[in-house]
């Protein structure tokens, strides 16, 4: 079931007459602004404040060709992100429509802050009005959020035995600080492995709420093979997508480093960089606040200094949220029109051509597609 609107967002007709709940124009603005607002007030905040000189000073001081980088190394990451959402759902998807949806995800998990909910559940809604089955959209819906998840949780087992075993340098953190989050990444992912076997037991659901749990269940242990037979698959785009969609989100981290000084050891960065994120589950405009604190923290943590901790996540962030929300919010606003020309197909069908500029021609079933 979609999520019922939240503050900002409107309900507006779709192509074929049905009722969503994309955000509006005047939902979009709302958004962007209070998200700017937050952004200008903290700015003004570091530039008034007394005790901050010093980051006053770094910040003033950061070098513009490493900023550049650190943009156009996160607009990769966006791009890197879309051609994984092909990759996932379908590899017979138009890359118009990938695109579009992509961008529009990653802004509308900016914009409308959920957990990267939001974001799942407006791509799940395009998908449906292309013609792509239910139930394929919730296993493959289940299957993207495992395989990107997968990155950060194997960067985290990784890194942290790395650094507790002395094959990185971990700037004199406890042994535990690293220890700990790489045991808990290995057993999550281990769980996660084996889940299916304890989902698939047979069961006689009785009521509606256990109807729909087990229905549920059938979606997470379908997603979760589904994610095994595309990652052993080795398809391009799902690997390298994933991949670059958080590896090059981090070398834009540390494009920000060595905007502002230099970037700490890569093991610590990619440590932190994991381990921080837990704070963007705070439901604020863009995880304002809760990503960027949990990143200083864990940072902070494991033994980087603070000014130039605080300095380059500010600088990052601007570009980590200020792209996708910017780009994100054309595509959502471009969307209704991609699908306009996706709404006259029969359910099964797979994209019109003319959602590409194309003359119509014969295509197979997007629904039925294996990969």
């Amino acid at each position: 079931m979609p999520p019922q609107p939240s503050t900002g967002s409107a309900s507006i007709d779709s192509p074929s007459g049905t009722r969503t709940m994309l955000p509006d124009r005047r939902g979009l603005v709302v958004r962007l602004g209070v998200m700017l607002t937050v952004l200008v007030a903290l700015g003004l905040a570091i530039r008034s404040m007394p005790g901050l000189d010093e980051l006053r000073r770094t910040l003033a001081d950061a070098a513009p060709g490493w900023l550049a980088a650190a943009l156009a190394l996160e607009a990769a990451s966006c791009l890197a992100f879309v051609a994984a959402f092909r990759g996932v759902f379908s590899g017979r998807l138009p890359w118009r429509f990938s695109y579009e949806v992509g961008m529009a995800a990653q802004g509308t998990n900016v914009l409308l802050p959920a957990g990267g909910a939001s974001g799942l559940a407006l791509s799940s809604w395009a998908l449906r009005k292309a013609g792509m089955s239910t139930e394929r959209i919730a296993r493959r819906t289940v299957a993207f959020f495992l395989i990107t998840s997968s990155v950060n949780f194997a960067t985290a087992a990784f890194a942290g035995a790395a650094i507790t075993v002395g094959i990185l340098a971990g700037g004199g953190a406890a042994p535990a600080l690293t220890a700990v989050p790489a045991a808990l990444a290995a057993a999550t992912i281990a769980g996660v492995h084996f889940l299916p076997r304890l989902l698939d037991r047979p069961r006689s659901p009785s009521g509606r709420v256990s109807w729909v749990l087990a229905k549920g269940g059938i979606a997470l242990s379908g997603g979760i093979r589904d994610a095994g037979t595309l990652l052993r698959s080795g398809s391009p785009l799902v690997i390298a997508g994933a991949v670059g969609y958080m590896a090059l989100d981090l070398a834009a981290l540390a494009a920000a480093f060595a905007a502002v000084g230099s970037p700490p050891p890569v093991g610590v960065l990619a440590l932190a960089y994991v381990v921080g994120q837990l704070g963007g589950l705070i439901p604020l405009p863009g995880g304002v606040g809760g990503a960027d604190g949990g990143l200083i923290a864990a940072l902070a943590l494991y033994g980087t200094p603070l000014a130039p901790a605080v300095a380059a996540v500010l600088a990052y962030r601007a570009f980590q949220l200020g792209l996708p929300a910017v780009v994100g919010a054309l595509a959502v606003i471009r969307l209704p029109g991609v699908l306009r020309t996706v709404a006259v197909c029969e359910p099964g069908e797979a994209l019109s051509a003319r959602a590409l500029g194309q003359a119509p021609r014969p295509v197979a079933p997007v629904g039925l597609a294996t990969s």
